[in-house]
């Protein structure tokens, strides 16, 4: 099989072979008509001339003679100047070709180069369907390896027949101008994926397509994110529907005097202040989830000791704690270890673990508030640990998400389901750090984060 250099050889080389044939040719008819005239003491000089004018690189003229052979001379140097006229424009069509070739081959790899940095999968196939191009991302949604996609026909290399059907079938419709945006799913590994699939043919308007190009965009995120979205505005709107649909019957039964003494309208108020002060509560936390999400809370890191913003959290921790004779037991690292972060937001996760560990235990418990620092991997864990009523196994890979509240628990204590889910943002995203639980139903619950050590 010729490959371009070869090609480019062969025509820069037939020109010449030509034109030696025709010198040689007509040298032979000069050479028959000198024997034929019997002018040999011309054929020496003759001979002579026209081996000068067959030097490669030079003119091919020989100077005519002063005798009966100038007729001939002179024809052949028209035949000289034809051949060389005829070489120079195959030299000239050959450079032409070759600088088309560079720039076609410069253009190719150019958009091979802007097909394999791009992200969606993008597939190219000719008139019988094999593959002429392909990107990584398309090799992964074929399942097949980059390498052995090339010439090879789209249905012998993936199992997908419903992607190899849709490109079949827009070849099949002949329109060049069609463009066809459908959505395709891949299931591989048991997990499926959502691809937004733009098909159109190659070739020239009103003829035979040479090919498709098929352009697979991953969708599966997109579309979790938009179903998150609408999962969360949901749960929102449920919970604040709930406090303010007990203000607005407590506030009712104020107005039409169900309260008729001063003890039924004091805890009636006392219901719509608590109430109120959980929608606060609420609202706050979706705001800085948001903003923590978002990036736009303002962070503020300093070296912090987590000892004592522990013992500032126990300080407010225990009346709520002595109200329940839930017994609070510490075991601290010294306070010379110190953490790099946010003291609002770190006191403010000390606060919502430990606020949780005493409101899911029950009378009579204890909560063990504990630290251990790992020098050699420069890490300081904190741990609460209840003996409380505990998670079942079930709930606990979903703890940390947005209004997840164990429906097991709901009748132990009231809760927005935000808590943790701020808790994990604050430590996990903002200070880069990790949230854990261990739990055993009916012996109690182990929440904790760990953090770097500032050095």
């Amino acid at each position: 099989m010729l490959d371009a250099s070869s090609v480019v050889t062969l025509i820069e080389s037939a020109p010449l072979r030509a034109s030696a044939a025709i010198s040689l040719l007509l040298l032979g008819a000069t050479a028959g008509l000198l024997n034929l005239c019997i002018v040999r003491r011309h054929s020496r000089h003759l001979a002579a001339e026209t081996a000068k004018a067959l030097v490669p690189g030079k003119p091919r003229y020989v100077e005519p003679p002063e005798n009966a052979l100038a007729p001939l001379v002179v024809a052949l140097n028209d035949g000289f100047a034809q051949a060389d006229a005829s070489i120079q424009s195959a030299l000239n069509q050959v450079r032409e070709l070759q600088i088309q070739l560079k720039v076609s081959n410069g253009q190719r790899k150019q958009a091979e180069a802007i097909i394999y940095s791009i992200n969606d999968a993008v597939l190219v196939t000719d008139a019988f369907d094999e593959v002429l191009l392909a990107n990584d991302s398309a090799a992964k949604v074929l399942g097949a390896e980059l390498r052995s996609l090339d010439r090879k026909p789209l249905e012998a290399i993936t199992s997908d027949r419903q992607l190899v059907q849709l490109i079949r079938e827009i070849r099949l419709s002949r329109n060049t101008s069609e463009r066809r945006v459908l959505e395709h799913r891949v299931r591989r590994a048991g997990r499926e994926s959502v691809y937004k699939v733009t098909l159109s043919c190659i070739g020239e308007p009103g003829q035979e397509p040479t090919g498709v190009v098929a352009v697979l965009h991953d969708m599966t995120r997109e579309n979790e994110i938009a179903r998150m979205k609408n999962d969360f505005v949901s749960s929102v709107s449920h919970e604040l529907r709930t406090p303010l649909a007990s203000i607005r019957a407590y506030i009712e039964m104020l107005i039409d005097g169900e309260a008729a003494d001063d003890k039924t309208r004091s805890d009636f108020y006392e219901i719509i202040q608590n109430e109120a002060n959980r929608l606060g509560r609420l609202i706050d936390n979706i705001l800085n989830i948001s903003r923590i999400e978002s990036g736009l809370v303002e962070i503020k890191k300093e070296p912090l000791s987590l000892m004592v913003l522990i013992k500032d959290a126990l300080g407010v921790i225990t009346p709520q704690a002595r109200g329940k004779s839930i017994t609070l037991e510490e075991q601290l690292d010294p306070a010379y270890y110190q953490v790099f972060g946010d003291r609002d937001m770190i006191y403010q996760s000390i606060m919502n673990l430990m606020s949780n560990a005493v409101k899911y235990t029950r009378d009579g418990g204890t909560v063990t508030v504990r630290t251990s620092v790992d020098e050699v991997e420069k890490k300081v864990t904190f741990r609460v640990i209840d003996t409380g009523v505990g998670i079942p196994a079930k709930d606990l890979p979903f703890v940390f998400d947005k209004f997840y509240r164990v429906e097991a628990n709901k009748s132990v204590a009231k809760g927005t389901g935000l808590g943790l889910s701020l808790v994990k943002n604050m430590i996990e995203t903002v200070h880069r750090g990790r949230v854990f639980v261990e739990s055993e139903v009916g012996r109690g619950s182990c929440f904790g984060f760990t953090l770097d050590l500032h050095p």
